[in-house]
């Protein structure tokens, strides 16, 4: 009996041992997170006006290094959305790496209404800064406007300022805004100058690099190329009939035609501002923006060092060609063809510099685009261009009848609608499908704006063509029907002190635009918020996902891959479905939204 207990006093002292040992020790899974190293790269891709379904129409088109590279060795959303109207160019880049719709940015749109100078401003124009590089009276440019913080800026407040952050674009905001207030540079091309440029934000002077660059005026050897089609011409017809159908008729480019091939010197003798304006509605402003990446890459060694480094690069040509010549277009088809090998080119020489398999790849849209209107008829759609006068003038009309009842001349009502100056004309207070009134006049004739939002809506909504229409009291007080997808994108759209007072939706296949586009994009149907979504990079599970997704997802989801905090104002969920096992473990400040 004695050897048993004896015997037993020693099993339980191996137990012990055994058991203490393994508690001492890391599990497995974590243990491979704490050796799994942070990646010395994060390249946000974008190409902007990138339908979702332009990865399905020319998929068996692409070449093995774009994005079927992506597709393949990365994690892909097929569901991704953006979640908030308008969906425009300069929201979309402030989403993507803050997190954060245009409630949480502040980036409403483009360009808006700013009451207090009664102007309009862009998302990024900034008189306290200088340009660098651009033409003699070219202004400033800047994040001031972005209201939160980006991955790169969390990235360099957790790294004490050694990662690097640098944001590049042929237009001003889409370079500026996904890299955030604190990176350390931004550049964007200006057809003034034909140049590469930044502002005073960043440096007082450009980096050397930079105008050495510029120096060797890389753009112009593209004065008098030609645009054809990359495939043979019985391939475009085939996909999206003929070249020049009568709804592209509605918008020309100067010195072109809508017509393969496609000369590009805007009607010009020499590079200047024509032809450098024309090269950016052609694929190679993207052969351009692609070389100078590589440039950034090299000067600025970029995944060189101990830390991340964050690079963001939009491919804006895309836009241009889609806004010119609409989604369905073989020009559309083929700056879509042509992005793919540019990508591809791009994604080789990381490869070769820095290895993918040290890179995170983010590949996304900032929005997609709506058919031609004319197009969409054709269709037996029902499109059409609304104009900014029938809203307008509805607007004033019922104004006039409600508040002008005994018919006084002048009408004192004349002023509510708020009006602001643009190039030295004054405009109606109609901006992307916002209208704003005159709060200063509706005050000095004790006017109550909730009142005359519901009345001015009900009239606008006799306009054909108008669906609904969200006043300024509902959105405050968040009073939108639970459940409505257009009304939470709304909601989301809305920031108090840039927004107008009454947020105007049209019909689908509808454009409420003044400008001259053949095409635009906006609202929030599926042909406009539908875009892709692809994550590659070594703690990413290749795949395809069907859980629904949005762009503002991207940023708490790379903030837990790198493991540092989220943007101050992120709402987007951790995309945990395509994280390797146990790295969802890693995040700091993780969102709610699980």
């Amino acid at each position: 009996m004695k050897l048993m207990r004896r015997g037993q006093r020693s099993l339980t002292r191996l137990f012990l041992a055994v058991s203490l040992l393994t508690v001492s020790l890391p599990h497995p899974a974590a243990q491979r997170v704490e050796t799994r190293s942070k990646p010395r790269l994060v390249l946000l891709l974008v190409v902007d006006q990138f339908r979702y379904d332009y990865l399905e129409r020319f998929g068996d088109l692409f070449g093995p290094g774009g994005f079927r590279r992506l597709l393949q060795h990365g994690a892909s959303w097929v569901d991704a959305n953006y979640d908030y109207v308008p969906t425009y160019t300069a929201p979309g880049h402030a989403a993507m790496l803050t997190g954060a719709p245009p409630a949480g940015t502040g980036i409403v749109a483009n360009e808006w209404i700013e009451r207090e100078t009664n102007t309009q401003v862009t998302s990024v124009t900034d008189s306290s800064v200088k340009s660098l590089g651009g033409g003699l009276n070219e202004v400033g440019y800047s994040p001031r406007r972005l209201l939160a913080s980006t991955v790169g800026d969390e990235m360099r407040l957790a790294t004490n300022d050694r990662s690097k952050v640098i944001g590049i674009s042929l237009k001003p905001r889409s370079a500026i805004l996904p890299a955030g207030r604190h990176a350390n540079g931004a550049y964007w091309f200006s057809t003034q100058s034909g140049s590469m440029t930044s502002s005073t934000y960043y440096f007082k002077e450009l980096p050397n690099w930079v105008s050495d660059f510029n120096r060797a005026r890389p753009a112009d050897k593209y004065f008098g190329a030609k645009w054809e089609h990359l495939l043979p011409t019985s391939e475009y017809i085939r996909r999206a009939g003929p070249d020049t159908p009568v709804w592209e008729n509605l918008d020309h480019i100067v010195g072109d035609t809508n017509a393969f091939p496609h000369i590009i010197t805007g009607g010009a003798r020499a590079p200047g501002p024509a032809f450098y304006t024309a090269l950016d509605y052609s694929p190679f402003s993207n052969d351009l923006l692609v070389e100078f990446t590589k440039q950034t890459l090299v000067n600025e060694k970029l995944g060189q060092g101990g830390e991340t480094d964050v690079l963001t690069l939009s491919l804006s040509a895309n836009d241009y060609v889609g806004h010119h010549f609409g989604p369905y277009s073989h020009e559309v088809m083929d700056v879509t063809l042509r992005v793919d090998r540019q990508i591809a080119t791009l994604l080789d020489f990381i490869d070769n510099r820095i290895g993918l398999q040290n890179t995170l790849v983010v590949f996304t849209a900032d929005h997609g685009a709506a058919p031609i209107p004319e197009h969409a008829s054709v269709m037996g759609l029902d499109g059409r261009r609304i104009r900014f006068s029938e809203i307008l003038d509805a607007a004033n009309s019922a104004i006039s009848a409600r508040y002008n009842r005994g018919k006084k001349t002048p009408d004192p009502t004349a002023d509510y609608i708020f009006t602001y100056d643009y190039e030295g004309r004054r405009r109606g207070g109609l901006i992307n499908a916002n209208l704003y009134f005159n709060l200063k006049a509706l005050e000095r004739d004790g006017i109550n704006l909730d009142e005359i939002e519901q009345v001015t809506g009900e009239a606008i909504l006799r306009v054909p063509g108008i669906a609904r229409y969200f006043t300024r009291a509902q959105l405050l007080r968040g009073a939108v029907p639970a459940g409505d997808p257009i009304a939470r994108r709304v909601l989301n759209g809305f920031y108090s002190t840039r927004s107008g007072d009454l947020v105007i939706i049209q019909e689908p296949f509808k454009y409420l635009t003044e400008s001259a586009d053949a095409a635009t994009h906006g609202t929030g149907y599926s042909y406009d918020t539908h875009v892709p979504l692809v994550i590659m990079g070594q703690d990413f599970q290749p795949g395809i996902y069907s859980q629904s997704a949005t762009p503002t997802d991207i940023a708490a989801t790379i903030a837990a891959a790198l493991r540092i905090q989220a943007p101050s104002n992120s709402i987007g969920r951790i995309l945990l479905e395509a994280l390797v096992p146990g790295k969802e473990k890693a995040g700091v400040g993780r969102s709610s939204r699980q």
